[in-house]
């Protein structure tokens, strides 16, 4: 067994019932290391081409890595994969908490779930032992209530689980897949999979001790890192959340505000994590091994808009998407709106940006009230956008056409409503501007998922020399202004979208993994594994991940064209502290192909060539053509 990992992947047949365990060496582990890695290699192998994602060919993975369940801070996290249905490519998210730890002391670094079950179901997993079970009863629940029976029904309140809700079950393509109810693995709408398999949820209980190989060695990174966190930026996490930032977004000019037609919002002191804080916080909470404790539960007890702290609180995306992109400023209707999401299982920055395309829609008479069930879709409306929520979530209405998604709601109205459908391949756009981070929306675009923020590059963060500190020992010295597309910043991309890559892979939460220099990552991997590993090693891990999920994307059809993102963001912003930026056209193109050459990417298909696959180590793929 290499260390690190229990070396045992649970396969379960959902058609059959049929339940088997299968083990890999240390060299398997060693070329895919666990998360995206593990999603990657199993939807190649085992996902036919064309494959529906609703259908029982398409492969549901669960996937921890090497630093999940580790007895070190940021340990909680683990993936989720599929073929999506959101995008009908390479599907991939994450989550915090504690399932993947969880899942990890019961003895195993993976499940794959195949085929289809006839009737609902979930299955159990305890210290090596797994079952399928009746879920007929807990079909329609929301996510508190089925947790709650499903820890009933097992007589253990510590059990962990990974579950969707009724936007799920209904095949919503926006639908997520809740960890402890408030943690989502939020994009590509994988909670519609489990939907499609009938697989209400997956429930772990484990008392096996992770085996690292120098077990002091992490108690003394564990120990730095609790007397060093509170110096840093992740003070601000811990006071304020993930919510920390949105004043600095602000005053740049780079909060999305009115479906990113504006880069500011007037009221963004009512969003902020200092006015969540001062009045409907109720508590912190954290996850696996983290002092941190970033995670928000807020409890609103007046007024139109209730909230249970049971659902946690909201985080940055969900506030900008349902608060500033609505122009909603309002909190406790941006705390309902979370709290009805994680009940539903959907995803807040799919759910929120749909909802602020279709306000757009209507006030430029795309949209009209015949379409909307009746609901006037105004910026700013508090109650319309909490209604359309739940009437995404129960998939009723108007709300069942939004819980397609931007994209598919828009082609099936027409009307010219495509143009402002903010999303790529079909996924909406996080919380995070293109115009006051260049190499950000390149990132947008080229990512195998569809936009996403968090295996991304956040230009912002390297204009100083301060900033360009972590990547020293990549040889990158030079800080680079926000509005550089030139070979510099592409290259810089190159690096820094595999290194954020890794988090996915190891099993990271990507802030604690931000804390730490590059050689400390090293020395952490070192650690828990025995390996003689190296920055080389592990950015190359990152990109091994990234690249199969364009290999998969390219064997599906995806072609360069996919590769774009919305009109809007080369449109220049007319007025607030962004006033006159813009992508430009010319220079993003001349990046995004700059971008391919240096990834060792075809231009012609959009896919890793040959020799790059070989250079990786997945020669096999190319074989395989």
């Amino acid at each position: 067994m290499p260390l690190g990992y229990t070396g045992k992947i649970l396969r379960v047949n959902l058609t059959t019932g049929e339940i088997a365990v299968e083990e890999h060496d240390g060299r398997f582990y060693r070329t895919y290391f666990g998360g995206w890695g593990l999603i990657g290699y199993y939807l190649l192998r085992e996902v036919p081409k064309g494959a529906d994602p609703l259908g029982a060919e398409n492969v549901l993975v669960f996937a921890t890595g090497p630093i999940t369940g580790a007895p070190v801070p940021g340990a909680g996290r683990s993936a989720v994969g599929a073929k999506s249905p959101l995008t009908g490519g390479f599907g991939a998210a994450e989550a915090g908490g504690y399932f993947g730890a969880e899942l990890t002391a019961a003895g195993f670094d993976a499940i794959v779930l195949t085929g289809q079950s006839p009737r609902p179901i979930y299955l159990w997993i305890k210290d090596g032992a797994a079952e399928l079970r009746e879920a007929s009863h807990l079909w329609g629940k929301l996510t508190a209530d089925a947790q709650q029976a499903i820890r009933e029904e097992l007589g253990d309140e510590r059990v962990r689980v990974a579950q969707i809700g009724p936007a799920g079950e209904q095949l919503a393509p926006i639908a997520c897949v809740m960890h402890d109810v408030s943690r989502a693995a939020g994009r590509c709408g994988l909670g519609a999979v489990m939907g499609a398999k009938r697989l209400k949820a997956v429930a772990v209980r484990g008392s096996r001790r992770k085996e690292v190989a120098d077990r002091e060695g992490l108690a003394d990174i564990g120990r730095w890192f609790g007397a060093h966190f509170p110096s840093t930026w992740a003070a601000a996490l811990a006071e304020l959340g993930t919510d920390n930032g949105l004043i600095g977004q602000n005053e740049a000019g780079g909060l999305p505000t009115r479906n990113f037609r504006e880069g500011s919002f007037a009221q963004y002191e009512n969003l902020s994590g200092e006015r969540m804080r001062d009045t409907i916080l109720k508590g912190r909470d954290s996850c696996f091994a983290c002092p941190i404790r970033c995670k928000r539960a807020v409890a609103v007890e007046e007024g139109p808009f209730r909230v249970d702290p049971a659902y946690g609180g909201p985080e940055y995306e969900t506030i900008g998407a349902f608060g500033s992109a609505c122009a909603v400023g309002d909190l406790a209707a941006i705390a309902k709106a979370n709290e009805l999401c994680n009940a539903y299982g959907l995803d807040t920055i799919s759910a929120g940006v749909s909802i602020a395309w279709a306000m757009e829609c209507f006030e430029r008479g795309l949209l009209t009230t015949a379409d909307t069930g009746g609901l006037e879709l105004r910026f700013g409306d508090a109650a319309a956008m909490v209604a359309l929520v739940e009437g995404i979530g129960k998939r009723q209405d108007f709300g069942r056409l939004l819980g397609e998604g931007s994209l598919r709601a828009a082609r099936a109205i027409g009307r010219g409503s495509e143009l402002y459908a903010m999303q790529a391949k079909g996924q909406e756009v996080p919380m995070h501007e293109p115009r006051v981070k260049f190499a950000l929306g390149l990132g947008y675009a080229v990512s195998p998922t569809g936009a996403d923020h968090n295996h991304n590059f956040h230009d912002s963060d390297y204009q100083t020399p301060e900033g360009m500190a972590p990547v020293e020992p990549f040889g990158l010295l030079d800080p680079l202004p926000y509005s550089d597309l030139g070979p510099s910043k592409v290259r810089l991309a190159t690096i820094e979208i595999p290194w954020n890559t890794l988090s996915n892979v190891l099993g990271m939460c990507a802030f604690v993994l931000s804390i730490f220099d590059r050689p400390k990552v090293v020395a952490l991997v070192k650690a828990v594994t025995g390996w003689d590993t190296s920055l080389y090693e592990l950015l190359k891990a990152g990109e091994r991940a990234y690249d199969m999920g364009r290999v998969f994307n390219a064997r599906e059809g995806f072609t360069p064209e996919d590769d774009r993102i919305p009109r809007r963001f080369f449109e220049a912003f007319a007025e607030g502290p962004s006033a006159g930026n813009a992508l430009p056209p010319d220079g993003f193109e001349e990046a995004r192909v700059t971008f391919y050459r240096m990834m060792g990417w075809d231009e012609a298909s959009g896919a890793p060539a040959d020799w790059k696959l070989h250079e990786l180590g997945l020669g096999w793929l190319a074989e395989s053509e």
